[in-house]
């Protein structure tokens, strides 16, 4: 939401389903796409769905912005047809009745007085989901892929204030997932429709999310900006095992066409990373592996790395991953990243890391390949990028 203060969802609620407790106090900005995750069970679509309409709390209330949609102490309860939200399902529950065009217009004629997002337009929703070869075809001619895409146009032409989708890559293969993921993105980067996502799938999480909500058996563990929880300690063992790491944003800068290397503009500094064929000014995520990256109290200078980044340790933490042998070193890194790094504990000690000592990040470019950059097109939802000075640039 450009050039204004985003809203904010307040969720202070709680639904008994059979067995099953749920219980949320939530207050987040509507901006850009916040991922829903957490393992099957977790209460992911129950959080949505509360939101929504489509459950009723038994008690609290829930708001977005000046709007209240649930408040049980005054018994409202907005219906779902006046909260001015957009629903994406699993499957794309498209009207089988309609072509590809009539399901967008039913989508279309949804957007009344009570639809509260920026104004969508036909045109603009049918070239960015590229629905135009495709508007005159019935549902059942489409493929998985290409029903979500529909599905997308639809909410979104209904003008929603809040997109929710609840796990709408579940029913893909692969192939179809990764058709779909860069319209998500699209979705995400040029509409000014803040998106609630759910997911179970650290990848995309990853690849889509700037800000992350961690639910498990009913219960939020943490909230937050992505970067932020992943480094959380607290967030880790839901992360089905995935070792620690950091998240970086970034913008391609350059190329080297002689050493088929890129440099990519990060928070106050800059990174080579093996060729990747983007653009100058497009905005990547890596995820950068906490044992892929070592410790000097020194810039070192005779060494084959040429990532060599200085910050500040913020945390010194023992057998963060089980292993008795290993610590995680936090490092703050410019003005908004932090980068973890495994090492061993004797390291630890021989080396007198405690918080507040600077040292120098030696990151090797071959480990930033396209493994690390699976997230390109993400979003630098981050503060804004600075460019270090060129004699700061430890590339």
């Amino acid at each position: 939401m450009s050039g204004a203060l985003a809203e904010r969802l307040r969720i202070d609620a709680a639904k008994h389903l059979g067995s099953f407790e749920f219980s949320c106090d939530l207050d987040l900005p509507l901006a850009g796409l916040t991922a829903i995750f957490g393992a099957s069970g977790a209460g992911k679509s129950t959080l949505i769905n509360l939101v929504a309409g489509l459950h009723q709390p038994d008690r609290g209330r829930i708001a977005i912005g000046s709007t209240v949609f649930f408040d049980a102490s005054s018994r409202l309860a907005l219906p779902v047809e006046r909260r001015g939200l957009g629903y994406v399902f699993q499957d794309a529950r498209l009207f089988p009745h309609l072509s590809v065009r009539g399901n967008l217009e039913f989508g279309q004629r949804r957007a009344g007085k009570h639809a509260g997002g920026a104004s969508v337009g036909f045109a603009s929703v049918v070239e960015l989901l590229g629905l135009g070869a495709l508007l005159e075809r019935r549902p059942h001619t489409l493929s998985g892929g290409e029903k979500q895409r529909v599905a997308f146009g639809r909410a979104l032409l209904a003008q929603p204030r809040l997109l929710l989708m609840d796990e709408p890559l579940a029913s893909l293969d692969a192939a179809r997932k990764a058709e779909v993921l860069p319209y998500i993105e699209r979705l995400r980067d040029e509409f000014a429709i803040p998106i609630f996502y759910v997911s179970h799938s650290l990848d995309e999480v990853l690849r889509l999310a700037t800000a992350l909500v961690v639910l498990d058996r009913g219960r939020v563990v943490t909230a937050g900006p992505l970067a932020d929880v992943l480094m959380q300690a607290a967030a880790r063992p839901f992360f089905a095992g995935a070792e620690p790491g950091a998240l970086v944003f970034a913008q391609v800068e350059s190329h080297d066409e002689r050493f088929q290397l890129s440099s990519l503009a990060c928070d106050g500094f800059v990174l080579r990373v093996p060729r990747i064929d983007l653009a100058p000014g497009t905005a990547v995520r890596l995820r950068i592996p906490a044992r892929e990256i070592a410790l000097a109290l020194a810039p070192p200078s005779d060494v084959s790395i040429t990532n060599r980044i200085e910050g500040s340790i913020e945390s010194v933490v023992s057998q963060t991953d089980g292993h008795p042998a290993h610590a995680l070193v936090t490092v703050r890194i410019g003005a908004a990243t932090t980068l973890a790094v495994t090492i061993t504990r004797e390291s630890v000690e021989r080396l007198a890391l405690v918080p507040g000592l600077r040292v120098w990040c030696l990151i090797k470019s071959v480990v930033l390949d396209a493994g690390a950059l699976v997230l390109a097109r993400g979003q630098a939802a981050q503060p804004a990028l600075q460019r270090a000075p060129a004699n700061d640039a430890r590339a």
